[in-house]
């Protein structure tokens, strides 16, 4: 096991790992055990009493957070003629087609966080599913980002949207925001984005849906927090 340093010595001195927190005092200690000389990222993991393997217990979705997440992120689009223009307006970082589809593939291209598709491009785009698909890029028409209206998926990303997906573990990785934000600001976005997963339930999971919730920054130690205190 690596050794830690002594600022996450120090921060996992504050936490019990034996206690379930209520999530505002989850998030008090979270902001207290943030001790990077960086603003330090806030995640949310979830163990979901489900099985992905099966296609009727996928859980996945997208929800604009009510504070953001305290990163800009740069968005490209693949789409032509007026909806290549709308994007373009609406303030996407790339926008193209074919040419862009090469450039990911030929010169193993990713400076960019999410993708958007209008429909009429995911011909294109589905060939780029073995280098997409691994980094959770390929746009889906669940999270938003295969869709018409290219300028609303925009406002929406780059207003701190967030997606929500299961992995092989049925374990769900999302950052709600940054140390920064504090302990009000951090519990809302949590709150949101539980609300979103609670209500994508699928109708097949049977028994305890939340099996554990747990909250970290970057550097620091898991925070327990209560699952049955939630929604």
């Amino acid at each position: 096991m690596p050794k830690r340093g002594k600022n996450y010595t120090e921060s996992a001195k504050l936490v019990d790992k034996t206690t379930l927190y209520d999530v505002k005092d989850a998030m008090a200690l979270l902001v207290q055990t943030a001790k990077a000389k960086f603003d330090e990222t806030v995640e949310v993991h979830i163990r979901l009493g489900v099985d992905s393997r099966h296609a009727d217990q996928q859980v996945r979705g997208a929800i604009v957070l009510p504070h953001g997440t305290g990163k800009t992120k740069k968005v490209l689009v693949f789409a032509k003629g007026p909806k290549a223009a709308e994007a373009e307006a609406a303030g996407a970082d790339y926008v193209g087609a074919e040419e862009l589809a090469k450039k990911i593939q030929s010169e193993n291209w990713f400076d960019f966080d999410v993708v958007v598709a209008t429909p009429d491009m995911m011909g294109v785009v589905g060939r780029l599913g073995k280098v997409l698909g691994p980094k959770g890029l390929m746009p889906n028409p669940k999270s938003g980002t295969v869709t018409m209206d290219v300028e609303k998926a925009l406002q929406e990303i780059k207003a701190g949207k967030v997606e929500y997906r299961l992995d092989k573990t049925n374990i769900i990785h999302t950052p709600v925001g940054k140390a920064s934000f504090g302990e009000q600001k951090l519990t809302e976005n949590f709150n949101a984005l539980l609300e979103a997963v609670i209500k994508a339930k699928p109708t097949a999971a049977k028994g305890q849906y939340l099996k554990s919730v747990t909250v970290t920054t970057t550097m620091g130690p898991g925070i327990k927090v209560n699952p049955i205190k939630i929604g």
